[in-house]
């Protein structure tokens, strides 16, 4: 088993490595595209052998050491692999959306000329997600966080030549350092605490409990429970790379990025990194309470208010942007309710239908020759009748249709936070509850807007509409197949019938989906059920509104704008978050450098060290130059002075 994981783990770097030589010699495409998709495709075939071997084979866990990186006061650092269903089932994910992209990439980024600089790109991506969710130990897990993260700024500044790239890739690169640097401290706490970094040995001191009671003083006479001082440090890490509020601001700036990537990056890599490592962690957060509540109300109010925001943007990909903060915000809301399974279901379904979404997006993309403003598409259904069912299916299983592989994973989040007992568990329901109608209503007005409503284009683009090539569809209709169906065949194992068994701890205490189990009979009964909740009929509002106000009576939004054209505002500012980094971090840091640049280096370095020593010399030189007259019996009486002085001192 270690060797096929190994082989999970390398396939993607080998193929990196070969694409990055030929980007580097600049020949070489066909080869750098077959290295690298023929990389990915290995890894997820593998990773299928992985799966059965723990499915089939009376595997339930294997974990193994590689080699040791170094030991330090006898703490060991190692590196080696913890393969259970939970990291199982995450590289099949990973690498098979992984897989599609790459096959994707072939008809997208065939003009481009960085071709094979992004396949290597793209690789390199997945050979960190990967190394990151098989990992046994923190500081393995440590290097994919940090490596996808170095990843995606290479990838959404790709197109380096523009400004906003580069801009962007930077903003994404220092958000991600923010979090970083919290979950840095939480890994160097759990050492002190725990007194190793790997997982199995952290999780048995904990299951012990010999540090429920620990506490740690953070400021004087104040002490903090330690476990709750590790589980929220490591929640401001998956803050960052899971982009919830306020780290969050980083992820719709990603879009400048390639499409292609824009869909790696909101499915399968980088955003899931946080959601898995919570999950990964519950042994941890179970023991505390307020790091759970924290992760809850966070993941509610991102779930809702950035959904908001996606009713309001104008660009194509951002609008699924927005849709992929808000569903990040589900997930770790049912982290934070300890409905982890849920939420990694979530994080499963949600890689199929938002690749799906970002890749349909992406085809309509390249048939408007690069156009990603909506209001310049309408009536997409006639010309793209592939991209439109397709992306019609990521929709609905988006919004939580009955049937679609959203709704199962979604409405058992939304019931488990419904009966979870922590602090702010029933505000963040209904922010899950409302989420509902604003992810049916930009989703629709998106649907409607492209594909629906009468022709926006320019003759020129209209003459040339065409559904793009098989390297593009295709992908489209593997990932459809999933987004539809998926939760039909792993629903019931992966939520009711103890999937996660040995990868999740949970207290029964707060298992909420037992309780949802004891009304949960199948997924057709499940499906049926749902026009007899409010759930259903939220949904059905949301899309209902997005139909009147974009197809049937188009002039509602302006009206509406400028009556609340405030609050519009607000939103189109993004409630201001860019603005206060802005005003708060960035113009702040500048005048801070100023102030220390004056302040210290010119006037306490420069001006007092440096040149302050030198005019001291000139000062004492000008002094002893005074003293040099030239005259013989000015030197005979200095010396006779400084002879008496001597003798009366001896």
């Amino acid at each position: 088993m270690q060797t096929v994981c190994i082989g999970i783990i390398l396939a993607p770097l080998l193929g990196a490595g070969i694409a990055g030589l030929c980007a580097l010699l600049e020949q070489g495409k066909k080869i750098a595209a077959l290295s690298a998709i023929g990389g990915v495709a290995l890894s997820f075939f593998l990773s299928l052998i992985l799966l059965k071997n723990l499915l089939w084979d009376g595997v339930e866990l294997h974990e193994g050491e590689l080699y040791t990186w170094g030991i330090v006061g006898g703490i060991q650092f190692q590196f080696g692999f913890l393969i259970d269903r939970l990291s199982a089932a995450m590289m099949v994910v990973v690498s098979f959306v992984s897989w599609m992209v790459h096959v994707y990439t072939l008809g997208y980024m065939k003009e481009d000329p960085g071709y094979s600089r992004f396949f290597s790109y793209t690789a390199l991506f997945t050979f960190f997600m990967l190394l990151l969710v098989s990992a046994n130990n923190f500081l393995q897990l440590f290097l994919g966080w940090e490596g996808v993260g170095l990843v995606s700024y290479l990838l959404i500044g790709f197109w380096y030549h523009r400004e906003s790239a580069n801009v962007a890739s930077m903003k994404a690169f220092l958000v991600n350092r923010v979090g970083d640097l919290g979950f840095l401290l939480g890994i160097g706490v759990i050492l002190l605490v725990f007194g190793t970094l790997n997982y199995q040995e952290i999780f048995e001191q904990a299951t012990r409990g010999d540090i429920a009671g620990q506490a740690l003083q953070l400021f004087q006479g104040h002490h903090w429970q330690a476990i709750t001082v590790i589980c929220i440090l490591l929640f401001i890490g998956a803050m960052g790379k899971s982009a919830q509020i306020p780290l969050h601001v980083w992820l719709p700036d990603s879009m400048e990025g390639p499409t292609p990537i824009s869909a790696l990056i909101h499915a399968a890599t980088m955003v899931t990194a946080g959601v898995f490592m919570v999950a990964r962690m519950s042994p941890l957060y179970e023991l505390s309470p307020v790091a759970s509540s924290v992760v809850l109300v966070v993941g509610a109010t991102t779930a809702l208010f950035m959904g908001i925001l996606g009713v309001v943007q104008q660009d194509i990909k951002r609008i699924i942007a927005y849709s992929t903060l808000s569903q990040l915000g589900y997930m770790m809301a049912s982290q934070g309710a300890s409905a982890y399974a849920a939420g990694i279901f979530h994080l499963f379904t949600h890689a199929f239908f938002k690749a799906l979404l970002f890749l349909g997006a992406g085809s309509v993309i390249i048939a408007l020759h690069h156009e990603q403003n909506i209001w310049k598409m309408g009536n997409l259904k006639r010309y793209l009748p592939i991209t439109y069912w397709t992306m019609l299916v990521g929709g609905l299983a988006l919004i939580g249709f009955p049937g679609f592989s959203g709704f199962y994973s979604k409405e058992i989040i939304i019931d488990a936070v419904r009966l979870s007992s922590l602090p702010g568990a029933s505000y963040a329901y209904w922010a899950l509850f409302i989420g509902v109608f604003f992810t049916a209503l930009y989703t629709f007005r998106l649907i409607f807007v492209v594909f629906h409503t009468h022709e926006r284009m320019d003759a020129s683009v209209r003459a040339h509409l065409t559904e793009p090539g098989a390297s593009v569809w295709i992908p489209l209709i593997m990932l459809a197949i999933p987004s539809l169906c998926i939760a039909w065949f792993v629903g019931d194992a992966l939520l009711f019938d103890g999937y996660f068994k040995n990868s999740i701890v949970v207290d029964p205490l707060h298992d909420a989906l037992p309780r949802i189990a004891h009304h949960y009979h199948s997924v057709m009964h499940f499906a049926l059920q749902a026009p007899m909740t409010p759930l259903f009929w939220v949904m059905t509002l949301g899309i209902f509104t997005a139909w009147f106000c974009y197809v049937k009576r188009p002039e509602i939004p302006g009206l509406i704008i400028r009556r609340v054209e405030g609050l519009h505002r607000v939103l189109l500012s993004k409630y201001g978050f860019d603005a206060f980094n802005q005003i708060v971090f960035a113009a702040g840091g500048r005048r801070l450098g100023h102030v220390l640049w004056q302040g210290g280096d010119q006037k306490i370095i420069d001006g007092f060290f440096v040149n302050g020593s030198a005019k001291s010399i000139q000062i004492l030189s000008g002094v002893v130059r005074q003293l040099q007259s030239g005259f013989l019996y000015h030197y005979a009486l200095a010396m006779l002075v400084g002879l008496l002085v001597f003798l009366l001192w001896m």
